[in-house]
């Protein structure tokens, strides 16, 4: 049997996924990114060899941040293509806006007949990324998942700093003058969603699916928040966070 398989290296997590040739998932992992991608790159083909996935039955699309650094890819290709692709396929409907919050950028994706016909980025800035919510969920001695379950019974703060330096001093200026901590969970999760949807106003979402991908997909309030923010119903699912790799494998398929 040939298989499929995308690696999504992202500067927090690897994704992989794998494919047979019915399109069935047959393998998902997960593990950091670590500081070298092409140690990673050479774990993962390790790993899979391990499951008794041989690399000669294997076409690879490699994508993410660190897709050069996968030297036994047959192909790399970006990974706007490959989160909007994926997504398509995990909610199996061919025109949606995808969402996805990364570790060190946050994408918006469009796609029309499961094509990508729009998207923004944010800037060089980790405000509104999972390493923002990482540094505030540290300055607050919580995980980041225990910082939004906090969020939710919060309310009335806010940080008006979009840098993540300054806004964590801002955090540790709530500590010293008392704000309770959900409030300030609220404050630092708002920030998030009001930076997400500034740059959903660059994009027309319109009455279509929007999605959430990325490793902040499984967090219930996050995709409330958004949803409220945004007017629209954000949906996600378990695999949300391998909508990358699944975009990949896909590709690896076409080859």
């Amino acid at each position: 049997m040939t298989y499929f398989t995308g690696i999504d290296i992202g500067s927090t997590s690897a994704k992989t996924i794998v494919m047979d040739d019915k399109q069935n998932i047959c393998l998902r992992m997960l593990q950091p990114t670590g500081w070298s991608c092409v140690d990673t790159a050479g774990e993962i083909l390790r790993k899979l060899e391990a499951e008794g996935i041989k690399r000669e039955s294997m076409k690879i699309v490699a994508t993410g941040y660190g897709r050069v650094s996968v030297p036994f890819a047959d192909k790399c290709i970006t990974e706007i293509t490959c989160h909007g692709l994926g997504a398509c396929f995990l909610y199996g409907e061919s025109s949606l806006t995808v969402i996805d919050i990364g570790g060190q950028d946050t994408k918006l994706i469009q796609t029309e007949d499961g094509v990508v016909t729009d998207f923004v980025m944010n800037d060089k800035c980790s405000a509104g990324t999972g390493r923002f919510l990482e540094v505030m969920a540290n300055t607050l001695s919580m995980r980041p998942d225990e910082l939004c379950a906090l969020a939710e019974k919060g309310s009335g703060t806010s940080i008006s700093s979009m840098c993540t330096v300054f806004a964590e001093s801002e955090v540790i200026s709530l500590i010293g003058k008392g704000e309770p901590r959900e409030n300030i969970a609220y404050a630092v999760v708002d920030s998030i969603v009001n930076k997400v949807a500034a740059q959903a106003g660059k994009l027309s979402i319109g009455t279509g699916t929007v999605c959430l991908t990325g490793g902040l997909c499984g967090i219930p309030y996050l995709t409330q928040a958004l949803s409220k923010t945004l007017g629209a119903e954000v949906r996600t699912q378990e695999d949300g966070r391998y909508a990358g790799a699944v975009g990949a494998a896909l590709k690896a398929a076409a080859i």
